[in-house]
């Protein structure tokens, strides 16, 4: 930059004038502030009521039958949009299930065994030790705060006093 233009920038003279210069404007905003609103009226509404952007007279004759070509409406035709590549295989039907049991107490007479009282699924069943209650499910003892189920493999289940268990047995 030049020497002079330099000296003008740097004088204090033109830094008080452009300081009172920035003063000045910031009162004429502040004066300037109020000023009066828009005065708002009603318009006058002259225009004419909306029209449907879409005709439907025209719509109603795409949905008549014979009016698409057959070949669009059969789903059994192959598509070359479509693969039975990567659709698995069926599962295998399942082998076991689960039953929901609910061990109720147990009542044994003088000369009788010991029976039990149990909820199986939805049904209430009463049955002596020893009793098959599912596929290979025996009970093996009773007692007053549990119910003791075996299998033919020696597993054990306890099923709680009023306690709902769920046990997965096989499907015969």
């Amino acid at each position: 930059m030049a020497l002079s233009f330099k000296k003008t920038l740097r004088s204090r003279w033109f830094v008080v004038t452009v300081h009172a210069a920035l003063w000045f404007l910031l009162y004429l905003a502040i004066v300037n502030l109020r000023g009066k609103a828009p005065d708002y009226g009603e318009a006058n509404g002259i225009s004419s009521p909306a029209q449907s952007p879409a005709p439907i007279a025209s719509v109603e004759c795409l949905y008549q039958p014979g009016v698409w070509n057959t070949a669009l409406t059969e789903t059994n035709l192959e598509n070359p949009f479509f693969t039975r590549y990567f659709v698995p295989p069926t599962p295998p039907p399942p082998t076991t299930r689960t039953i929901e049991v609910t061990y109720q107490g147990y009542y044994q007479t003088d000369d009788g065994p010991k029976r039990t009282i149990f909820k199986l699924d939805a049904d209430y069943i009463v049955a002596p030790i020893g009793a098959r209650i599912a596929t290979n499910l025996f009970i093996a003892d009773a007692s007053m705060q549990a119910m003791t189920l075996t299998n033919l493999a020696a597993q054990t289940n306890i099923v709680l006093l009023n306690t709902k268990k769920e046990l997965t047995v096989p499907i015969r």
